[in-house]
């Protein structure tokens, strides 16, 4: 079924000779041996020079001299040429490496004819739908369709198709017939396999089947992209090149100079899905994990592990959730394998996830000449995405947290890459002397995580062989260096630059991660917070929070004691502003119940709530699909975990949050009833909702004319008796 496999026979493996021996080789201990993204010798048309934009039409491409683009970007954004949009990164890049790269951002995908606008490439179609996946991007967490699109002008909806990458993919092999197609950006990153699809409820197959692209880059792909377009170049042909890290393609055939290696340990002795050429028995990869780790390690042999086929993790959720374990166990560049998932009679080949970019090369990418605003092509069109990040500073990439419900860690990897402090502060004197509007103030110093700049495994050795999930769960790993002196230092540095007034972080703070270096609490509380601070700990009980891989509640009492006592001591009136997340895997009613009683204990009226999102590939989304917890090893006996599903339950977990708000208290009066809560229903302080509703309101209900919604109402999350500051923060935002 899914079984390490290894070479025996050292011939090649693929066409491109080296694809076996490089296997073999632990890559990650040393990556000295990595070719840097900036010494590769550029290609000829270099001396075309830098563009003022990547062109995006054939006028563009006349002024700037050329009768061809090498390369042809498709993008579901609108192309706006700033770091902080993953097309722009990929084109100036390419553009450094001396290729003529052009940009068909949001076309008309009805036909073929938006896609040859700028005629033929020379090497290859690299398609993305953006840097949100196009179907969260339009749907709620309720599958309902958002009208709104913070990455298109007018913040207008609908301007990218459904399943963007497929949809593109297609229409570029109608334009052009033979041109190699290469798709990418997280859409295609969380498809890589077979993977549960929420808005049809069904496991879809990989997306390099349904897009038929030649070849799929997943995670950041700086690396992939640089070496592919120049061995494309080279003259290399695409269905040849199979050994660059961070790609996926598809196979007919398996060699056959494999000899698979038994795993050891059952799923269960009689399973109920087998396929035609497994051995009698499911076998599970935990053990063979750790039998097969001292062979890996000394480099004897080339492996790779065969995960269970699409028909078999359509089939049977029990063998999807399993998958999912092997393939989040298989993500540290160190030490993971090619993964090989059987589609129909074809193979889905994975190789190994990239290396991480290394500090020059991150200033290097975030070095280059990007203009910072949007395409002259809108006028005068606001792109809200744009005027979020517009004064804020990308500091680095990753995240080592793990949670669950998140898609960080799956796309941009577990091991942080960060810039140097020269190249922020290069980058704030850009926006300073560059950006229009700009009053002084820089919005964030962040990325995925406020706070993991420079955070790294203590041991090289040890972080190349690891295979835990999280560096933060269930407790902080003792191998993990948490000093954030050094961020002090960048924060210091960074509102020091001349013409800057105020340093605000607006990105998500690990607060279990702060409390290790409280005088980073101080720093933070007393110069760069505006007012109120934004974190999440998604939730206050143990159950949703171990199915989360969150801390649980005490780092968040310790984080808000140093808050509100740094907070005094500089004299300012601050408050902190959480997220929770309602109907997450491992939730009961009784646990949404006592996050509710907890917030009005704690004068806290939730302002961001979202129900969960399954999205492709995140462990909580294996949760939600199997009901087993992938966390530990799966079996057909290993407990379920409770799953809140249906419209009405969500509603219901989503209503607890928003506890104060009129149109849910019918809902969780009859809730609360049933749940023989009826103490929590009253007029008192101590009561969680009030026995009747306030004159002239009007009760929604589950039926045609409301569809069973909930009335949107704003609110701030600020405390109910707030203080002056805070009531004109209120009025602000109002």
């Amino acid at each position: 079924m899914y079984l390490v496999c290894s070479l025996y026979d050292k011939r090649p493996f693929f066409q491109h000779g080296s694809m076996a021996e490089k296997a073999s080789k632990n890559l990650s201990a040393d990556t000295s041996a990595v070719k840097r993204i900036d010494e590769y010798r550029p290609y000829w048309a270099e001396c075309y020079g830098v563009a003022p934009f990547l062109p995006t039409s054939r006028e563009e491409m006349d002024q700037l001299g050329w009768d061809s683009c090498d390369i042809i970007i498709v993008t579901g954004d609108a192309y706006v040429d700033h770091a902080s949009f993953g097309m722009a990164v990929i084109g100036r890049v390419l553009e450094a490496q001396g290729f003529r790269v052009g940009i068909i951002a949001q076309p008309d995908w009805s036909s073929k004819a938006a896609f040859q606008k700028l005629g033929r490439p020379n090497l290859y179609f690299g398609v993305a739908a953006g840097n949100m996946d196009s179907m969260i991007n339009r749907y709620t967490a309720e599958k309902r369709i958002r009208h709104d699109d913070a990455y298109t002008p007018g913040n207008i909806g609908g301007k990218r198709p459904d399943r963007a990458v497929i949809v593109y993919s297609q229409r570029c092999q109608e334009a052009f017939k033979g041109i190699p197609v290469v798709i990418g950006s997280i859409e295609a990153s969380l498809r890589r396999i077979a993977h549960f699809d929420y808005w049809s409820e069904k496991v879809r197959r990989s997306i390099l089947m349904d897009s038929k692209a030649d070849i799929l880059l997943y995670g950041n792909a700086e690396r992939a992209i640089v070496e592919l377009s120049h061995r494309l170049a080279a003259g290399e042909k695409v269905n040849e090149i199979r050994d660059i890290r961070g790609t996926a393609f598809v196979l007919n055939e398996l060699p056959s100079n494999f000899r698979c290696i038994d795993a050891s340990t059952l799923v269960d002795e009689k399973p109920d899905v087998q396929e035609p050429d497994a051995p009698q028995v499911v076998r599970i990869l935990d053990t063979a994990l750790a039998t097969q780790s001292a062979t890996a390690e000394k480099g004897q042999s080339a492996e790779y592990i065969r995960l269970p086929s699409y028909e078999a993790v359509r089939r049977d959720e029990i063998l999807y959730g399993h998958t999912s374990r092997i393939l989040h166990r298989e993500t540290n560049p160190g030490n993971a394998r090619p993964l090989v998932q059987k589609h129909g009679e074809r193979y889905v080949w994975l190789n190994e996830p990239p290396i991480p970019l290394t500090t020059p090369e991150m200033d290097w990418v975030f070095g280059l000449p990007f203009q910072r605003v949007p395409h002259p092509v809108y006028g005068d069109a606001k792109i809200p995405a744009y005027e979020m990040i517009r004064f804020s500073v990308n500091i680095m990439r990753g995240c080592f947290g793990g949670c669950t419900f998140c898609s960080i860690t799956e796309h941009e990897g577990r091991i942080i890459q960060s810039r140097s402090k020269e190249s922020i502060v290069r980058e704030i004197e850009d926006i300073r002397d560059k950006t229009p509007g700009f009053t002084g103030v820089i919005s964030d110093l962040g990325g995925p995580t406020a706070n993991m700049w420079r955070l790294a495994c203590k041991s090289k050795a040890i972080e190349s062989k690891c295979r835990r999930l999280s560096c933060v769960h269930p407790t902080i790993c003792k191998n993990l260096d948490t000093d954030q002196t050094p961020l002090i230092d960048l924060y210091r540095k960074a509102r020091n630059v001349k013409g800057v007034k105020k340093v605000l972080i607006a990105s998500g703070l690990r607060y279990d991660l702060a409390i290790e270096t409280p005088e980073y609490v101080k720093e933070l509380v007393t110069e760069h917070v505006g007012g109120y601070l934004k974190i999440a700990p998604e939730h206050t009980e143990n159950g949703p929070l171990s199915k989360m891989m969150k801390p649980g509640m005490g780092a968040y009492n310790e984080f808000k004691a140093m808050f509100e006592k740094f907070s005094k001591m500089a004299g300012k009136e601050q408050y902190l502003i959480p997220y929770f997340i309602a109907a997450h895997p491992g939730t009961t009613d009784e646990d949404m119940m006592n996050l509710a009683i907890w917030l009005k204990r704690n004068d806290f009226r939730a302002d961001q709530v979202q129900n969960f999102y399954p999205s492709p590939m995140a462990t909580a989304t294996a949760m939600y699909h199997s009901g087993k917890n992938p966390l530990k090893r799966i079996g057909r006996s290993s407990d379920s975990v409770i799953i809140p599903k249906g419209t009405r339950q969500r509603r219901l977990h989503k209503a607890f949050l928003r506890y104060h708000d009129s149109d849910n208290w019918p809902l969780l009066r009859e809730a609360l009833r049933k749940m023989g809560r009826k103490d929590l229903i009253g007029n008192g302080k101590k009561h969680l909702i009030p026995f009747n509703q306030p004159p002239g309101s009007v009760v929604r209900r589950n039926g045609a004319a409301s569809k069973g919604r909930l009335i949107k109402t704003q609110h701030t999350g600020l405390p109910h008796n707030p203080g002056k500051s805070a009531r004109r923060v209120r009025k602000k935002r109002s």
